[in-house]
């Protein structure tokens, strides 16, 4: 069969696939910037800049089984995850990264035709995903703050809708939606995935509700808080039976061994792992602050560890470039509702100073 006999046997909804828009990764500019790669500043991807905790490195050199798989049902995460969230054993799926957890969810509710709510601007993956299985996302725009609109939203649930996909805090817009917003879209009995990512951040979490609700779904991660983004490992709170379909459908052995032994000395190390996180908030505030103090730059309040910067002078994508030839990264949504804006991370001091003598000399 010729290479043009195979392409035509492809699934056509995924010929024209966009897929998904990933962060730059540093060792791909070599050359490429005014600075050597390994001094590049990553404010583009919203990970933690102090790493994870030195536990995870020590125990990761001490172990010598890389060559057994791990328990497929997760008995040992998913106790430790229970004694750390304070939801019961059997509610939890862990996953490679709450990424994952995302696509098993389209994928458990989701036929082809089938509608997902989302709310735009936000998270890329919902959209990803639900084109993956066929879906049909139905897009409802966020107001000027980036608020969502509970009547909005319901007004447009029809016997296709499946799932409403919701990041709390959003990103990339940083903003919490109320509490009382998220009992209303409960009641419509549509199942709701809430993506706490940022949840370590913000100190808002709906957990507890989890079990009560019949359609809550709730979603956390170990990349941001605990500095594990590379080992790509996350986690789901689910009503009892959906977590068993979850357990029944994930790919066998879906979190690797090295990650199970960074979730357990991360969470033996919580102390000194929160305290990071302490200075990440310091940070935020220090850096929201001083981003204010750029006329041309709206920034945006942040209950994340970024923030999103209306660009009111010039071009957000010229902008993105020029931060990235000096060395420093953020991020450009290439999307007509963020066109006009970057997202920038919350680093380490010394990280906000370089930024902002660049911004200053833009």
């Amino acid at each position: 069969m010729t290479p043009d006999g195979i392409e035509k046997l492809i699934r056509p909804e995924l010929v024209a696939f966009g897929g998904y828009s990933a962060a730059t990764s540093p060792e791909t500019l070599e050359g490429k910037t005014e600075v050597k790669a390994e001094n590049i500043i990553k404010l583009d991807a919203n990970e933690n800049p102090y790493g994870c905790s030195p536990r995870v490195m020590q125990a990761l050199a001490r172990f010598d089984r890389y060559h057994i798989y791990t328990d497929n049902y997760q008995t040992r995460l998913r106790e430790q995850l229970a004694a750390w969230t304070g939801v019961d054993a059997g509610h939890i799926v862990g996953g490679g990264g709450s990424n994952q957890l995302i696509d098993l969810v389209i994928r458990l509710f989701v036929n082809p035709g089938d509608e997902v709510i989302n709310c735009i601007p936000t998270f890329g993956v919902y959209s990803f995903s639900t084109g993956l299985c066929g879906g049909k996302l139905v897009s409802i725009p966020r107001d000027s703050n980036f608020d969502v609109d509970t009547e909005a939203v319901k007004s447009v649930i029809t016997k296709k809708t499946k799932v409403i996909c919701m990041a709390n805090p959003n990103n990339p817009t940083g903003n919490l939606m109320p509490r009382q917003q998220i009992l209303e879209l409960l009641d419509t009995g549509i199942p709701l995935l809430l993506d706490e990512a940022y949840y370590e951040f913000s100190g808002e979490t709906v957990a507890g509700m989890v079990g009560k609700y019949d359609n809550l779904m709730v979603l956390r991660t170990f990349s941001k808080w605990a500095g594990l983004a590379g080992l790509r490992v996350g986690y789901g709170l689910f009503p009892a039976g959906i977590a068993g379909y979850l357990h029944t459908i994930k790919m066998p052995y879906n979190v690797n061994v090295a990650a199970l032994i960074a979730v357990e000395e991360s969470l033996k190390d919580r102390d000194y792992l929160m305290s990071t996180v302490k200075k990440i908030i310091d940070e935020r505030e220090r850096l929201f602050g001083e981003l204010k103090k750029i006329a041309w730059l709206k920034t945006y309040p942040s209950r994340a560890n970024f923030f999103l910067c209306r660009v009111l002078k010039g071009d957000a994508q010229q902008l993105r470039q020029k931060l990235q030839d000096k060395g420093i990264l953020v991020r450009y949504f290439d999307q007509p509702q963020l066109k006009d804006f970057i997202r920038i991370s919350v680093g380490k001091p010394e990280h906000t100073d370089v930024l902002m003598r660049v911004l200053r000399d833009i």
